[in-house]
């Protein structure tokens, strides 16, 4: 019995700690490597985020994040600033034309 409570309170505090670290994928739109540096960047400058990778073909930014400090919406606002759109935020109209031109990326319309 002994041995149960001590395995329960060793395994706990792990449970607890891998709760608030969470991975997601999403959309932003971008073309080439400076984008790609760019998106990251944006991303790992965001307190909370643990790791940022964008795929250029699929333009999928995968993430790892800690829930306690920073939510996707956050996240996204960051990236947006930078000029990249995303699902939840589209990048300002000035940042996105400042853009080098091999970074300009085709917008959908909102």
């Amino acid at each position: 019995m002994k041995n149960l409570i001590v395995i329960c309170l060793l395994i706990l505090p792990v449970t607890l700690i891998s709760q608030k670290n969470i991975k997601a994928n999403f959309e932003v739109s971008g073309n080439c490597e400076m984008c790609k540096k760019r998106i990251e960047k944006a991303a790992l400058n965001v307190k909370g985020l643990k790791v940022a990778n964008w795929d250029i073909p699929s333009n999928i930014l995968s993430i790892s994040y800690n829930s306690e400090k920073v939510n996707l919406q956050e996240i996204q606002t960051a990236i947006a600033k930078v000029g990249h759109d995303t699902p939840l935020r589209k990048a300002p109209d000035d940042t996105y034309n400042e853009l080098p031109i091999c970074c300009i990326y085709k917008r959908t319309l909102e």
